[in-house]
């Protein structure tokens, strides 16, 4: 396991200097002692009922790039306060990531109400998804009675012999991605407009758009 340590005190004051030291020094024993492997650990003084937190945010990049799946914190409330908090949790659930915290020894014990938002939080997500795929869906379709043939994008149709490299759409991929739909539905989308493409190709080939994206960056 890959950890994320996340320490916060609400002020500049120099006296919280002990508490997010001491917050930092008592969680890395705690990665220790179930040998989790510490990535980052993350310090920041801000108000916890506010969300715009760069170190925060910083956190939640590193479990979505999948660097992590866990976030180490003292207690619930240093993740945040209020609306902020369960904002934030909702997030870490959506990463398919957990919190740690010392107090508890484990993931946090939620209350009825907290459980509560959290789940329609999912549920009205959920139902967005649905509702943009289908709408896209729906639109390709009206553009395939149009005339569009998505199948022509595909290259080597008129070759014989030898496994075809599968081409789809990367910039369909990328504004269906943006739209928070899943791999799963993407390739759903994509299949019901004629491109014959799995899940798993949908994935390697955003996976590959990415690394190759991430690499002309750096040079």
């Amino acid at each position: 396991m890959k950890a994320i340590i996340y320490c916060r005190v609400s002020t500049e004051k120099e006296t919280q200097d002990s508490s997010i030291e001491r917050q930092r020094e008592e969680l890395e024993k705690l990665a220790c002692l179930h040998k989790i492997e510490i990535i980052k650990i993350i310090e920041e003084r801000h108000s916890g009922f506010d969300i715009d937190r760069e170190g925060m945010i910083e956190a939640l990049a590193l479990l979505k790039d999948k660097q992590a799946n866990i976030l180490l914190v003292q207690d619930d409330t240093r993740l945040g306060r209020g609306h902020a908090k369960i904002a934030i949790l909702h997030e870490i659930r959506k990463l398919d990531a957990k919190v740690f915290t010392l107090t508890e020894q484990g993931e946090p014990e939620l209350s009825e109400s907290d459980l509560m938002v959290l789940n329609i939080l999912a549920t009205v997500e959920e139902f967005q998804r649905k509702l943009v795929n289908y709408k896209i869906s729906r639109g390709m379709n009206r553009a395939i009675k149009k005339g569009y043939r998505p199948q022509d994008n595909l290259s080597n149709l008129e070759s014989g012999g030898g496994r075809e490299k599968i081409e789809v759409p990367i910039e369909e991929i990328l504004k269906l991605r943006q739209k928070k739909l899943t791999f799963h539905e993407i390739a759903a989308t994509l299949r019901g407009v004629g491109f014959d493409v799995s899940k798993a190709t949908v994935h390697r080939r955003y996976k590959e758009y990415i690394e190759k994206h991430m690499e002309d960056a750096q040079n």
